[in-house]
């Protein structure tokens, strides 16, 4: 058996606007589709600036967003291709 390798391309950007970090991102898939999710992380105004925990904030919650985007456009390509319901999500 042949093993298959598949390569993603994932964009995040940040931007830090005052107490907030609002993050960004692009994934490109092998069949042309492309997934883009926002997030944000806000810091306390008495917390001490720390841009590298709330660019992590924010990507973990960019990702979730992204898995959920991608979790439903793998549910609506198995509906097209067979009779029942999908439900890859669990």
């Amino acid at each position: 058996m042949m093993a298959t390798v598949a390569g993603w391309h994932i964009e995040v950007e940040f931007r830090e606007i005052g107490s907030e970090t609002r993050a960004v991102a692009l994934l490109r898939l092998p069949d042309g589709a492309e997934l883009r999710a926002h997030a944000h992380a806000d810091r306390h105004p008495h917390d001490p600036s720390q841009p590298r925990v709330g660019e992590e904030v924010a990507a973990a919650r960019l990702l979730n967003e992204l898995a959920g985007l991608l979790l439903a456009k793998a549910e609506r390509e198995i509906e097209e291709a067979t009779t029942g319901g999908a439900h890859p999500a669990r």
